[in-house]
């Protein structure tokens, strides 16, 4: 039996480092130049290889066995069965919006709408079935014996839910989704347990929720201001405003600008690293539990470090942002209990046979 033990050597932990990765992301990036985006799959195919063999879960590493190959064959499955239909079909309400069939085009529209949400759903379900039942541990590997099919409808409804309240009851659907995905998963002979609450983060979802109003009732009340200190003669019919109270004018909106994203970013920031620490602390495999131990400045401090890569090297350090998410995550993740890995037998779900097509078709994968 291998314990963690709270204090000491930490359950997970990252020993890989920047100057390790950055030949494998400058040469995937060149061979994805050269071969026009076909080698991506098998540059994230290696890329996940390092960052899994850098990553120690007690006391052995992980390991990634999935293929470049998988996950190309995935993509052209989805882009066989579901992009090229869709395709068709957006062929076919062109056609019937030009003879003149509003209401008809307007119903295909919604269909497909509601299509590619049940889709989405299902490509979320079928991404982390693959991902677990690609990693070892003690060779072992995770996965589920689910399709997705009832997971999609459950992310179709629910995500309907939250539209219908007008995005009121997204942490509802969020901690719902997040327990389903989870209930149905497994890794070796032990299954994943997920009871996640959306009550506690409810607060700050709401706050975030409010804020747009709050601000925009601030910038009513600014704008009075500045229309005050201007005078009303600037704002009679054919006079023109002073060059002064146009640059006034044009500082507050840029300072409303950048208070309104950055406010609403944080807020943002705020909600979602509580969620994730509802969340993960909420799952457990076996005899463990799991913790996130994120603050909502780390989380910060991690989204400008990566824009800011990427702003100050013109796109090319987006390379290594696979690279410091991955590296976040497993340093901010933390074990409770103990695991008998003599118990521990190899997982009996099918394995699947492509990788994250669906997903990256619809442009919702992770790294």
């Amino acid at each position: 039996m291998t314990e963690y033990r709270d204090g000491g050597t930490r359950a997970f932990r990252f020993t890989g480092s920047w100057q390790q990765y950055a030949p494998i992301a400058f040469t995937n990036l060149l061979l994805t130049i050269v071969t026009l985006g076909i080698y991506s799959f098998w540059g994230k195919a290696r890329t996940r290889r390092y960052l899994w063999s850098r990553t120690i879960f007690i006391d052995d590493r992980l390991e990634w066995t999935g293929t470049g190959l998988e996950l190309f064959i995935g993509y052209l499955l989805a882009i066989v069965f579901f992009a090229l239909p869709f395709g068709l079909i957006n062929l076919i309400l062109q056609g019937v919006m030009m003879r003149g069939h509003p209401g008809a085009g307007g119903l295909i529209v919604m269909l497909l709408y509601l299509t590619a949400l049940f889709l989405v759903g299902v490509a979320r379900f079928r991404a982390l079935r693959y991902r677990l039942s690609r990693t070892l541990w003690h060779g072992i590997r995770g996965g589920s014996d689910e399709q997705g099919v009832g997971y999609g409808l459950g992310y179709f409804w629910r995500s309907l839910v939250a539209m219908l309240t007008i995005w009121l009851m997204t942490p509802w659907s969020m901690a719902k989704l997040w327990n389903t995905r989870w209930n149905a998963m497994s890794f070796g002979s032990l299954r994943f347990h997920s009871a996640a609450r959306w009550q506690p983060v409810f607060g700050r979802f709401l706050l975030f929720y409010l804020a747009p109003v709050v601000l925009f009732a601030a910038m009513g009340v600014l704008i009075g201001i500045v229309a005050g200190v201007g005078g009303t003669q600037a704002f009679r019919p054919g006079q023109v405003p002073s060059g002064g109270l146009i640059v006034t004018f044009v500082l507050a909106g840029l300072a409303f600008y950048l208070i309104f994203f950055g406010l609403l970013g944080l807020i943002a920031m705020a909600f979602f690293s509580a969620f994730f620490r509802e969340a993960v602390g909420a799952t457990t495999l076996g005899d463990l539990s799991f913790g996130f131990e994120a603050t909502t400045r780390d989380w910060v401090m991690l989204f400008l470090g990566n824009y800011a890569l990427i702003f100050f090297t013109f796109g090319i350090g987006y390379i290594f942002v696979p690279y410091r998410n991955w590296a976040f995550f497993v340093r901010h993740m933390a074990a409770y209990g103990s695991v008998a890995t003599d118990a521990l037998t190899q997982s009996q779900t099918r394995e699947p046979g492509q990788g994250e097509g669906l997903l990256d078709a619809f442009d919702v994968g992770a790294f």
